[in-house]
């Protein structure tokens, strides 16, 4: 059982290490090259509809709205975000993606495709089953965890 459980610890590792640099270099290889994995899950967070306002989105992020503010300077800098006041009441500030926040949001949607599509390709409908379902458990405690440490 120790031996499982060094090995599950590593491929656990491995996998969250290797996620993020496979992403990164996705990043680095095209013409969003200019995008941090932050810019990135930050494009995400604003989504494809509407225009957001700024503490919806740095609410779905779990960050401060200062620390929202400098990724958003950072994206509409670069072009890849809109910001404007709310007409109704000038003290919120909306935000939405560019025709080339766009763009980068489907190039990332693309590259989250590729990877579950890989990913469960050999497996079967019973072995999906039992990975979702461990993938939960493993989410759960991570997000316990991260509100355990929040509270601190």
């Amino acid at each position: 059982m120790e031996k499982l459980y060094g090995t599950l610890n590593e491929l656990l590792v491995k996998l969250f290490n290797d996620i993020l640099q496979i992403e990164e270099q996705s990043l680095k290889n095209d013409k969003f090259n200019d995008l941090s994995i932050t810019e990135i899950h930050v494009i995400e967070a604003i989504g494809l509809n509407a225009e957001r306002n700024m503490s919806s989105v740095a609410r779905d992020l779990d960050i401060t709205i200062g620390t929202l503010t400098i990724a958003i300077n950072n994206l509409v800098r670069k072009g890849y975000v809109n910001r404007t006041r709310s007409e109704e009441d000038r003290r919120i500030v909306l935000i939405s993606l560019t025709d080339k926040g766009k763009e980068a949001y489907n190039h990332h949607l693309q590259f989250h495709e590729e990877m579950i599509k890989t990913t469960i390709s050999k497996l079967t409908p019973e072995e999906m089953e039992v990975l979702v379902s461990a993938l939960e458990n493993i989410t759960g405690y991570f997000k316990e965890k991260y509100n355990l440490m929040k509270k601190v």
